[in-house]
């Protein structure tokens, strides 16, 4: 993406599956939103308008593909897999091999991955992970006579362009700034080890139009303001969800709970996304009077929605693995705890068991679970409004819970699942609008 930007392409980036600190570091050499593609948790349509939306006004398109090319939803089919995604979007993979300590093996190894699937087709292979040019050589001797995909390049070990890892995956565009620097070295290091100029050639023209009959949905700001938490501590939010809140009438106002004492005038309800609290916890905690605020305010009935570590933050304590607590919002009566292990990883489809600003009962949506976290204490087992499931069918631990208008879960959930969801939540938000003066004052914060 670094290299083709380089060159003055208007490159629109993607990524499959449920991601968000990737797409970050898209958007950052882009500058473009890069927008998350799943099979599982998002209908073909959906998927397709995405695509086809979002690369109508660029030159190039480049999707990052999700875990090995086939792996998906089970052994046994290509659901939810890059596989599947590069079919329905008619793109050629390209097929990347690390291949630190391997020669004449990487030719059996690409030549498996070639025949796996003869409805797949490939711009080429690059190599990863090498030694030395020489090395280079041996790949390609290799592959000579035995694999038709051609050898794009190989990548020299660079720790220098390596990005460090956490518990959640690499560190965010947050905490990792690509300087100009950074992505020269980026763009150089593929000019110099790749070959550029044979992939381009090589890759098809999309009749984008042609994939879709739908339009893109037009945004009509409706006069309701939708304060978002986005800092370093509250960053993960997918694109698709942030427009279909203002294609359905919503402004929304950024702000940060980490350094902006008081909340933007004139809100009419509150988005908090996951993250990285557990980072900023003592921050969070020392911010009182937006705790006291956002508090206050849940009280008075305003529509709240917290997911994940927005949902811990929304929570009346956080606490860390050493057994320290940090005081949050208090909006929903939970402390929760950090683990020294992954407390729960996965697809999940949730059923409203009962009307919330999301939505009525009955409503269905998809997204995933991915934290190190859990709820502490006796509100831990209070009753969720989300019955849930997994991918596979089996049900998990209720989730989803509310106090007042304040609905906060572990799932990070895809509007694009069901995008009524969006309106639901800003219709609940022009609702308390409406009656937000009568109500002030109404509720007294405790000292």
């Amino acid at each position: 993406m670094a290299a083709l930007t380089a060159r003055g392409y208007t490159v629109a980036p993607f990524k499959v599956g449920p991601d968000f600190i990737d797409p970050g570091h898209h958007s950052r050499v882009t500058g473009r939103a890069s927008r998350n593609l799943d099979g599982w948790i998002l209908s073909q349509e959906y998927n397709l308008n995405a695509f086809t939306m979002n690369t109508v006004d660029a030159d190039i398109a480049v999707v990052e593909g999700v875990m090995g090319l086939f792996d998906g939803y089970d052994g046994r089919s290509e659901a939810g897999s890059t596989t599947q995604m590069a079919k329905w979007l008619g793109l050629p993979v390209i097929l990347v091999v690390g291949a630190r300590a391997m020669a004449r093996s990487a030719a059996a190894l690409v030549q498996g991955f070639e025949g796996f699937d003869d409805r797949l087709s490939f711009a080429g292979v690059l190599f990863n992970h090498l030694g030395s040019e020489r090395h280079l050589g041996y790949l390609k001797e290799a592959m000579d006579g035995h694999v038709r995909m051609p050898v794009l390049g190989g990548l020299m070990r660079d720790e220098a362009i390596a990005i460090p890892e956490r518990h959640l995956g690499l560190v965010t565009r947050e905490d990792h700034a690509f300087s100009k620097e950074n992505r020269r070295r980026l763009a150089a290091l593929i000019e110099k080890q790749l070959d550029l100029e044979a992939l381009l050639e090589g890759l098809p023209d999309l009749d984008l139009l042609g994939n879709s009959s739908n339009s893109r949905i037009e945004t009509q700001t409706t006069g309701v303001r939708i304060g978002v938490a986005r800092d370093a501590a509250f960053c993960f939010y997918y694109a698709d969800n942030l427009e279909l809140l203002e294609a359905a009438g919503a402004q929304l106002v950024f702000f940060s709970p980490l350094t902006d004492n008081r909340l933007p005038e004139g809100l009419d309800g509150l988005y908090f996304g996951g993250g990285y609290p557990e980072l900023h916890a003592a921050a969070l905690a020392g911010n009182r009077l937006l705790r006291r605020e956002i508090r206050q305010l849940s009280r008075m009935n305003m529509p709240i929605y917290g997911e994940c570590g927005g949902f811990m933050y929304l929570c009346r304590e956080m606490g860390d693995t050493d057994g320290h607590a940090f005081p949050m919002t208090g909006c929903l009566p939970f402390a929760t705890r950090m683990l020294g292990r992954l407390k729960a990883l996965g697809y999940r489809e949730v059923t409203q068991s009962t009307a919330t600003v999301l939505g009525p009962a009955g409503q269905v949506m998809r997204g995933h679970e991915f934290h190190y976290s859990s709820l502490t204490g006796e509100a831990a087992d209070l009753p969720g409004f989300y019955r849930m499931t997994d991918r596979a069918g089996m049900e998990k631990t209720a989730d989803g819970f509310v106090a007042n208008q304040t609905l906060g879960s572990y799932i990070h959930l895809h509007f694009g699942s069901c995008p009524q969801a969006a309106g639901h939540f800003v219709n609940a938000c022009r609702r308390w609008a409406a009656v937000k003066n009568d109500i002030k004052g109404t509720v007294h914060e405790a000292p």
